[in-house]
């Protein structure tokens, strides 16, 4: 049976393997594991070459799951996500080819080159866990769980994710670029060799998904969730934001810091388990209302400002019973 105590080493184990391709991003690689654990879906945004795509399939190998990626183009179809029916000729009737949505761990690279119709095919796998092809509905395996990566400053040849869809992601995750001794192992270590073959597995999909069933079953009091709903307030409330928080993204923070709880061993969530993850929960749900020229991080600066303006709850978070 698996413990709360048995989380963190078996999260370390994960991370560790991740690190031997993966130099540094610690923090992002723990947001990665937090949408994993909570059955969340991801996206990975930065520049082209900071490691995206190679954290995505790093995950993948440490992981006992299937895995698929897509490469986003303009000329992709829906039906070459979902799947089609085709006429078997030979057994004279009609068969399911899969899509490569029929999977655990889904690598959609380059997300917003796809035209916006293409997009919206993930809805449906994101938000229901099913796919419906020609009027009949298939269930999707558990876990599943889509990591998209996106260029957010390249704009010849992409379509930018309508707030529907990014909505259903429940974190956005910048990748940053290393610091100068990170990118010096970079250049040591793959100069040597490509250390991503080497990766070995860590986790099945048992006991993955016996790790996510412990997330709902960490305590969070009452006042942390007034806390919480008093930032998702602010957001409404603030003079510079048009459209704040849905009640989709409060519940999704509620999920993120009970994973992220988990993760270091504890049963119960914290004040800065909500504090760490209001920016990468919050800052792809919250429209400005000046968007045209608004410059890049200013929603990340907003909800920075908001978290420290609202109070802290003074009375201390009981511990496990």
């Amino acid at each position: 049976m698996t413990t709360f105590s048995d989380i963190r080493i078996q999260a370390d184990a994960i991370a560790g393997q991740i690190a031997s391709a993966v130099v540094g991003k610690q923090e992002v690689v723990e947001c990665l594991l937090i949408a994993l654990l909570a059955s969340g879906h991801l996206i990975l945004e930065d520049v082209p070459g900071t490691g995206k795509t190679l954290l995505a399939k790093s995950l993948a190998k440490t992981l006992r799951c299937d895995f698929k990626r897509i490469q986003f183009t303009a000329d992709l179809l829906p039906s070459d996500i979902s799947g089609i029916n085709f006429y078997n000729q030979q057994a004279g009737r009609f068969e399911l080819r899969q899509g490569p949505v029929f999977t655990n761990i889904l690598l959609a690279d380059e997300l917003n080159r796809a035209t916006p119709r293409t997009q919206s095919s993930l809805l449906e796998c994101m938000e229901e866990r099913q796919v419906t092809i020609d009027g009949d509905t298939y269930p999707l395996a558990a876990p599943f769980l889509v990591i998209a990566t996106q260029n957010p400053i390249e704009n010849h040849g992409t379509f930018p994710l309508p707030e529907a869809q990014l909505d259903r992601f429940m974190m956005r995750v910048p990748m940053g670029y290393p610091t100068p001794e990170e990118e010096a192992e970079i250049l040591r270590r793959f100069s040597a060799r490509d250390p991503l073959p080497s990766l070995r597995p860590v986790l099945d999909r048992e006991q993955l998904a016996r790790m996510q069933s412990l997330v709902p079953q960490v305590k969070i009091s009452d006042d942390l969730l007034r806390y919480l709903l008093a930032i998702v307030a602010a957001t409404r409330e603030h003079p510079d934001i048009g459209s704040g928080v849905s009640p989709r993204g409060s519940l999704q923070l509620v999920k993120a810091a009970q994973a992220r709880a988990l993760l270091r061993g504890r049963d119960y969530v914290l004040p800065d388990d909500i504090k760490a993850l209001v920016v990468p929960v919050f800052a792809h749900r919250i429209q400005l209302k000046d968007l045209f020229g608004a410059e890049r991080g200013r929603p990340e600066r907003l909800l920075q400002s908001i978290v420290r303006a609202v109070p802290v709850p003074a009375e201390p978070v009981p511990e496990r019973s």
